[in-house]
């Protein structure tokens, strides 16, 4: 079996998913796709466009600019017609599952280079646009329990999250996030974007938008919850609306020692896993057991970890469950620069954003790790868990 190794990760700004504030209102998903790609060449020279053996793009609502956006993005940004592309769904870990794909791609012999990503415009493209339910999952379950708000309230109900907890939780991952950003952090993953200000000017963004450096912690205790009566989920508590773009170049490690090119990690074990849709935020349960089922691992042999935070209540049973840090926030080594909840969650790309801020942590806070693991949940019961292995 082949090495497949991590070159370069990068992703653009999250901006909010905002027809009149939104930073990246004037722009479209397939143009984030271009900024990235240009990105990944100029920080990487020796590796040329036509060299790419595939381009696998992530994204939950593939419809209307997301229509086979893999493949348009590509064209759309003058790149090479004859490297072929992949727009994939599994809603929320579409990201991560291109990322595996294309790891898998190189591990077995069938690709050299490849680029993964996730991309996701939650403005444009609403949650869960043009969708069509097959009437005959209603025999089966609760079409009222599907929704994403109303699986975290289930979720919090069943594993008995508080609502003071919650909201412990949604400050330290805007405190952390902001923590992050002051000290430069992300400033190694994301590339800037020309975005337009609340009054129309246009600056260069280069930081995500959705990060609170402030928290009133009194008005998030009178907030309620807009999914069931006296339900404990609230906007602050919930990952927001968000447009963005990540991409990753993997390598086979022959080859990039035959460029000349750095590495320090690479891809050593991913899975699929699903749960019952009216709980899906705690498949990265199933994934992760499913994951260290598989490669002999424990939570204790673990460095950092990036846990997609859809909503506070399944982040954190999913923590609990399955003892990954403290029973809260602030924790040692769980979204230690923040999460989604602070950073925003554009559906499609957070499995390749997880994974790329991941590889940061790993080489910048927990250099002598030897393995960091990346998670999320989706929609409709999907999850994937990802673990990356330091190289040799």
């Amino acid at each position: 079996m082949e090495e497949a190794v991590f070159i370069d990760g990068v992703r653009t700004p999250n901006g909010r998913a905002h027809r009149e504030k939104g930073w990246f209102r004037k722009i479209r998903p397939d143009e984030l796709l271009t900024v990235i790609y240009e990105g990944i060449f100029e920080r990487n020279k020796k590796v040329k466009p036509e060299d790419v053996d595939a381009v696998l793009v992530g994204c939950a609502n593939i419809s209307g600019m997301q229509n086979d956006i893999g493949r348009l993005a590509w064209l759309a940004s003058g790149l090479p017609v004859t490297v072929p592309s992949n727009t994939m769904t599994n809603q929320c870990p579409s990201g991560m599952s291109a990322t595996m794909h294309a790891a898998r791609a190189i591990m077995t012999g069938q690709a050299d280079i490849m680029l993964a990503a996730g991309v996701e415009d939650m403005e444009k493209v609403p949650m869960g646009a043009n969708m069509d339910f097959p009437p005959r999952i209603l025999k089966y379950y609760n079409g009222a329990d599907l929704p994403m708000g109303p699986t975290a309230e289930k979720v919090a109900e069943q594993w008995n999250i508080s609502r003071e907890d919650m909201d412990n939780f949604a400050v330290w991952s805007n405190k952390k996030a902001a923590a992050a950003r002051n000290a430069g952090k992300f400033k190694k993953e994301i590339i800037p974007v020309k975005g337009v200000d609340d009054d129309g000017k246009e600056f260069l963004v280069e930081h995500d938008q959705w990060i609170r450096d402030k928290v009133d912690v009194e008005k998030m205790k009178t907030m309620t919850s807009p999914y069931k009566p006296n339900g404990r989920i609230t906007a602050a508590t919930s990952s927001p609306l968000t447009q963005g773009a990540a991409c990753l170049l993997l390598m086979n490690r022959k080859k990039a020692d035959e460029l000349g090119l750095e590495y320090h990690y690479k891809f050593s074990y991913g899975v699929l896993a699903g749960c019952d849709p009216t709980i899906m935020g705690i498949g990265p349960i199933s994934a992760v057991q499913k994951l260290f089922k598989r490669t002999g691992l424990t939570a204790a042999d673990i460095g950092p970890i990036e846990l997609n935070e859809a909503f506070a209540s399944q982040s954190l049973a999913c923590i609990r469950d399955l003892k990954l840090d403290n029973e809260n926030a602030p924790f040692k080594r769980v979204n230690v620069w923040g999460g989604a909840i602070a950073l925003g969650h554009p559906l499609g790309q957070s499995g390749a954003r997880l994974i790329v801020t991941l590889l940061n942590i790993m080489k910048t806070d927990f250099p002598n790790e030897k393995y960091g693991l990346a998670s999320l949940c989706g929609a409709f019961g999907n999850a994937a868990a990802c673990l990356i292995e330091k190289v040799k």
